[in-house]
């Protein structure tokens, strides 16, 4: 893709950060592309959802986060709800979503400039709730101790379709998950949970995942839930600390909704969304969360390497009754050509003899 306009997510916090910033304004000015900041907000000032973020850019076609995965997702929620690729620089972490180290910005926006990059697609989430939500007043300044200014309020998206019991439609995209949980530490949630429309369970709980394959390493992944590859779509249900016997996980497919209501007699429930908390559920309230028309467009300049970077994120180390067989070959791929029956299969390039 010839690059249009530029959007910029960076973390001021971080020296790298800012240095490498330098680094796109430079490779912007010698090429004369219009760049800008985005998601930028001060203290005082009040923060603007996805699209006027974009808009305030120029609408830009391509976003560049800079930073570690926090500042990743805040840019890929801006870039996918406005049909933008987001290129995730990498500070110094291996991480799922960052794609280059930070020296090698320049030579990464050439490789897009230049049609030499790959995009790769990844699904999101979308809801749909009982009514618009909201942060009640008494418990923002609780809840949001320590953190930046709040997001603004979920927008109702214009086309909603409000009647015969389907709810309101959010204007919100969720990268990694959206997470239902409880408000009070002495208060579990309770919580039915549907699946395409049928109830699994109620359960009563600390709270509940739903996450992308992308966010299956997140949260879920920490609340016990399976590692999903990036590349399939899914929807996956993980409960957190449930006080019942059955406490799995389910992966649901990209057209089953999975439908949480708050049930009469739980405490409040916080929602958040990729981290960030946008609203508080009382008893009575629901949410149906599912697969969004949005998708993340990621810029990849060579194949994935989601399993190196799987088996190096957690340190995973081989079991100790392994020892005496040596150590593993990490490809297991011959180097002569893909036969027919394989070649439409995911597999990585033949090993380099050089």
């Amino acid at each position: 893709m010839a690059v249009k306009r530029i959007g910029l997510v960076v973390h001021h916090g971080r020296s790298e950060a800012v240095e490498a910033a330098r680094a796109v304004y430079g490779w912007c000015d010698t090429r004369g592309i219009p760049y800008k900041e985005i998601d930028v907000w001060k203290a005082h000032e009040p923060r603007h959802d996805s699209q006027e973020e974009a808009f305030s850019a120029g609408n830009p076609d391509l976003v560049v986060t800079l930073g570690g995965d926090g500042t990743f997702l805040r840019g890929a929620r801006i870039a996918a709800e406005n049909g933008a690729a987001v290129l995730g620089v990498d500070l110094g972490r291996v991480g799922f979503l960052t794609e280059v180290p930070a020296d090698k910005v320049t030579r990464a926006l050439d490789a897009v400039h230049e049609g030499r990059a790959a995009i790769e697609e990844r699904m999101t989430l979308t809801m749909r709730a009982s009514r618009a939500l909201e942060m009640p007043s008494d418990v923002e300044a609780l809840l949001r101790y320590g953190r930046g200014p709040a997001l603004p309020p979920l927008h109702v998206r214009p086309d909603t379709t409000e009647g015969e019991g389907w709810g309101v439609a959010l204007d919100i995209i969720a990268v990694n998950d959206v997470v239902l949980e409880k408000l009070a530490r002495d208060r579990q949630v309770n919580l039915g949970i549907y699946i395409a429309g049928r109830l699994l369970a109620s359960y009563s709980a600390d709270g509940v995942i739903v996450a992308t394959p992308t966010g299956s390493t997140a949260y879920s992944f920490a609340a016990g839930g399976p590692v999903l590859s990036p590349h399939m779509d899914a929807v996956v249900f993980t409960p957190v600390a449930p006080h019942m016997t059955f406490d799995r996980t389910v992966v649901a497919a990209p057209d089953e909704p999975v439908a949480v209501r708050v049930l009469p007699h739980s405490g409040e429930a916080a929602l958040s969304i990729d981290g960030q908390l946008r609203g508080v559920l009382d008893p009575g309230d629901w949410v149906g969360v599912y697969g969004a028309e949005y998708r993340l467009r990621l810029i990849r300049l060579g194949p994935t390497d989601f399993y190196t970077r799987l088996r190096e994120r957690f340190r995973l180390a081989d079991a100790p009754a392994t020892a005496a067989d040596g150590e593993s070959s990490p490809l297991f791929r011959p180097d002569s050509p893909v036969p027919a029956d394989l070649a439409h299969l995911r597999l990585p390039p033949p090993p380099s003899h050089s």
